[in-house]
């Protein structure tokens, strides 16, 4: 899924985010799981707001993602921050050229945008290929719960003098599945009107046990799971977040 006009109103549009709570979630999983070097791997970055507080918080910091808008965002948003994150525009599930990481993480439900299961598996192969041994990756999703019982059918809306957002959810096509259509107007104060923009987003997701027998598939261990930034899944977590390592290097 690429992003288009909506990277350049997405951060106004996404400004509650808790993104220090994922900084603080990585920085605890590299002390629990000893992970060795500060090399970090952002995949799916955005526009990089996450890669920001990662490089701010010490790591070397790589952003990669699929659309040129929201890079360009980062791109601008990193400079001003003074920071030296590096960008890529690349697929996630079809990674290629790239080094070997400490951490590689996927954050904000963002696998959620691949629209097949091949896709989800490609993606967890290529982070294995450019995984340190010794290496951590962890990723979140939207639980069954909030994909069906939270979007589906549902209407949201942001309402700001210069800047509005309907968001509608409707059941996608695959089990598990919703389509988001996006209307955002966009004050223009020049002429005093209002631009319209809209944009249709697919996300997708699994059970714990399909996730699970996918990294299982391509090498990897699941040495944790839990929900919502605590410890345990409940029936109405949100969620979920996935903490894994290589096989070969579970004792």
């Amino acid at each position: 899924m690429s992003y288009q006009q909506f990277a350049y109103l997405y951060d106004r549009l996404m400004n509650d985010v808790p993104y220090d709570k994922w900084v603080e979630l990585v920085k605890k999983a590299v002390s629990d799981y000893k992970v060795n070097g500060a090399n970090l791997l952002d995949l799916a970055c955005g526009t990089g707001e996450l890669s920001i507080r990662f490089s701010q918080a010490g790591f070397r910091v790589t952003g990669v993602d699929l659309s040129e808008d929201m890079l360009s965002v980062a791109q601008a948003k990193t400079i001003e921050a003074g920071e030296g994150v590096f960008y890529l525009e690349q697929d996630m599930s079809r990674l290629e050229g790239l080094p070997v990481f400490d951490l590689v993480c996927i954050c904000c439900d963002s696998i959620n945008y691949l629209r097949t299961e091949e896709d989800v598996i490609n993606t967890f192969k290529g982070v294995y290929e450019h995984l340190d041994e010794n290496g951590l990756f962890i990723f979140d999703v939207h639980s069954l719960y909030k994909m069906n019982q939270l979007f589906i059918n549902q209407t949201y809306a942001v309402n700001d003098e210069d800047l509005s957002l309907i968001w509608q959810c409707y059941e996608g096509e695959n089990p598990n599945s919703v389509e988001h259509d996006l209307s955002f107007f966009e004050l223009d104060e020049e002429s005093g009107m209002y631009h319209r923009y809209d944009e249709l987003h697919f996300q997708r997701t699994y059970s714990v046990e399909q996730y699970s027998e996918w990294l299982d598939l391509t090498g990897f261990s699941v040495v944790k799971v839990e929900a919502d930034f605590s410890e345990g899944i409940e029936d109405l977590a949100e969620r979920i977040f996935f903490y894994c390592k290589k096989k070969e290097m579970i004792k």
